[in-house]
């Protein structure tokens, strides 16, 4: 039998495990052992694990309960998981730009386990980013100052009916986000938040759903949004993983953004997947 091991990345964020096949059955040890490492690392990589959408479902609810996603279309028959796709023929991907999934939503998603059933020969690769070395690269007074202050999340302008980009000209999006008539969602949170696995403290903002700062105007607010983004897109803070059909990125929104680079015009790109319900967040 396989031993469970957990190896970091290299880089500034992420593991990857092995000696787990998601096909069979995974002991009770294994689990905790996963759900221990995600809070530490961040991010947890796996390599060819061919697995089926049931067993998909299976892995993520020995986590926690699914959170099905009001904006992706689902995969058909599996309501669960949501489908990340870009035909060779469209130009626009979906989770471009550095983001924290659910940030927006009151009780943020843990998180998400994101399958690649067809990946491009080349690119398609997804950058990730430790929130945990964002916050502790801080100044010791800067850090004071944030652990005062709480930031605003919003749906409106990714996912509304509003949002740039279903207004842009060579928008093809198409059917691969729905509902935008729901996407009402405001949300304020910690913007140093104590991850609720690893204790550790952890910058909570990030540039695609924070609007703003609690209490500070809006030209105030940008100006330091932007000196955080800049500060944690630093590349002592990245790791950037190449996928591969079978892998699998299992990644923590507590701990960590995500930019899946958009590189591969005239290729298919196809994932699966299934995010798991979350918490309220304390500073």
């Amino acid at each position: 039998m396989n031993k469970l091991t957990i190896e970091p990345s290299g880089g500034g964020v992420g593991a990857f495990v092995s000696g787990i096949d998601l096909n069979g059955k995974i002991s009770a040890d294994d689990i905790s052992s996963v759900r221990n490492a995600l809070g530490d690392h961040g991010v947890l990589f796996l390599r060819n694990q061919k697995i089926s959408s049931e067993q998909h479902i299976a892995f993520a609810e020995q986590f926690a309960e699914i959170n099905i996603n009001r904006f992706f279309t689902p995969v058909a028959d599996y309501p669960k998981i949501a489908e990340v796709r870009k035909e060779p023929d469209q130009k626009k991907n979906i989770g471009g730009g550095w983001h924290t999934d659910h940030s927006y939503d009151t009780d943020p998603a843990i998180g998400s386990i994101l399958l690649a059933l067809e990946t491009p020969p080349t690119g398609g690769d997804t950058i990730f980013a430790s929130m945990y070395s964002a916050y502790e690269t801080l100044s010791d007074g800067l850090k004071e100052t944030l652990s005062r202050l709480r930031a605003t999340h919003s749906s409106r302008h990714v996912f509304g009916p509003d949002a740039p980009r279903f207004k842009e000209k060579d928008n093809d999006i198409g059917d691969r986000l729905r509902n935008a008539d729901t996407a009402t969602q405001d949300a304020v949170h910690p913007m140093i938040i104590r991850h609720p696995i690893s204790g550790r403290k952890a910058l909570f903002v990030n540039p695609g759903f924070t609007v703003g700062i609690e209490g500070w105007a809006e030209k105030e607010s940008k100006a330091l949004l932007e000196m955080l983004y800049e500060h944690a897109k630093q590349p002592e803070h990245l790791y950037r993983f190449q996928w591969a059909p079978g892998s699998i990125a299992f990644w923590d929104n507590r701990a960590t953004w995500h930019h899946a680079v958009n590189d591969y015009h005239g290729e298919r790109r196809l994932m699966h997947r299934v995010t798991l319900r979350g918490e309220a967040l304390a500073a």
